[in-house]
């Protein structure tokens, strides 16, 4: 099984600390893709319209400033880094030995900067989204796409490909092929809050539940137990399953 799941804005840091050493994150595949999207980022924060480029608020002057020391920040493992919503409910921290276990073997945070992570993969934070276009690299998405496609569907294995990404980050690769067939999304009904939420409740119940699934069927019956779900077909070849999914209230 692979579990996809997108970055946060919001990243936790650390005042001292090892920085990133790239050649020892998961997928080595994309080193070289990690240092030149790295080069690219901080000479572009560097700028004085670096926010205009980036796309955020010129307020964010720290976080902008960040990407200029991504080779001597503290890292810190992605389970660490990304905050939020989604990893909130997802709660690593208090997960079991097993269900740890698995999550860091079937979790996949998919990033603007480093292509592809790993839960324990050490990390400096950084500010950047997918849909940035930096100079001599260009729209990120598609700087990844090739890349991710080297790499992912080997992680996916046998399993179902369960994507909680944002549509910004789907754009950086789509399962093709055979692959296609045991892909599926993850949707929820309502606002963005309650979005990310169950999809961080979704990723946390397929580690608890240890189960394997090899079909999009099979997925739906894991998640039943605490999720109301609907299963739906891809609407032509080569699109996802969509599971709808709301998490039961207890009574």
């Amino acid at each position: 099984m692979l579990i996809l799941l997108p970055p946060s804005e919001t990243k936790q840091t650390r005042p001292r600390g090892r920085p990133v050493d790239l050649e020892r994150l998961s997928f080595p595949e994309l080193t070289d893709t990690r240092r030149r999207v790295a080069d690219a980022l901080a000479a572009t924060s560097e700028k004085p319209d670096a926010a205009t480029r980036l796309g955020v608020s010129a307020n964010l002057v720290e976080e902008i400033a960040r990407n200029t020391r991504l080779t001597s920040a503290p890292a810190l493992p992605a389970q660490d880094l990304y905050t939020g919503v989604l990893y909130d409910a997802l709660d690593v921290g208090s997960l079991d030995a097993a269900a740890l276990r698995r999550a860091r073997r079937w979790v996949v945070v998919v990033s603007a900067l480093y292509g592809a992570v790993r839960l324990r993969d050490r990390v400096a934070p950084y500010r950047a989204a997918m849909a940035v276009n930096l100079e001599g690299v260009g729209p990120l998405a598609s700087a990844w796409r090739p890349e991710l496609a080297r790499v992912l569907p080997e992680a996916a294995g046998r399993g179902v490909v369960v994507d909680c990404r944002s549509s910004t980050y789907v754009a950086a690769w789509v399962p093709e092929e055979e692959l296609a067939r045991r892909w599926v999304q993850i949707r929820v009904p309502g606002a963005t809050h309650m979005a990310k939420h169950t999809r961080g409740l979704v990723t946390r119940a397929l580690c608890e539940a240890g189960v394997d699934a090899r079909t999009p069927a099979r997925l739906a019956e894991v998640l039943e137990p605490g999720f109301e779900v609907a299963l739906h077909a891809p609407a032509r070849a080569g699109r996802p399953w969509i599971l709808d999914t709301t998490a039961r209230t207890t009574p």
